[in-house]
């Protein structure tokens, strides 16, 4: 079924899951967030699977992590400086306060 050659094509994976009533699908998005008591655990370029099987819902995350316990990320404090147009200084205290949410800090800072 699988043979040498690499595996199934996901095509024919895709129709024998739906077959089996198993649908499986997509879901764009650029950073996923898991927030625990005192810390974020940030996946960056993300691949997000949406699976529905038997009327459960369940979403399959792989991508980069990266925990932020303390702190942000230099690129959120140069993202939210450059939009707002403030000091990397107040973009920086803007995401502190706002827990690490890139368009909280820029609201704040707006």
């Amino acid at each position: 079924m699988f043979g040498l050659g690499g595996g199934l094509d996901p095509k024919k994976m895709k129709a024998m899951m739906k077959q089996m009533g198993i649908n499986q699908e997509d879901v764009p998005a650029n950073r996923v967030v898991i927030e625990q008591d005192g810390k974020k655990i940030v996946i960056s370029e993300p691949n997000v699977q949406k699976i529905t099987m038997q009327g459960q819902t369940s979403y399959q995350i792989s991508g980069v992590e990266s925990e932020e316990a303390e702190g942000v990320r230099e690129e959120d404090i140069l993202m939210v400086a450059e939009k707002t147009g403030k000091s990397k200084a107040e973009a920086k205290k803007a995401l502190e306060e706002a827990g690490g949410d890139i368009a909280e800090a820029i609201v704040k800072l707006s």
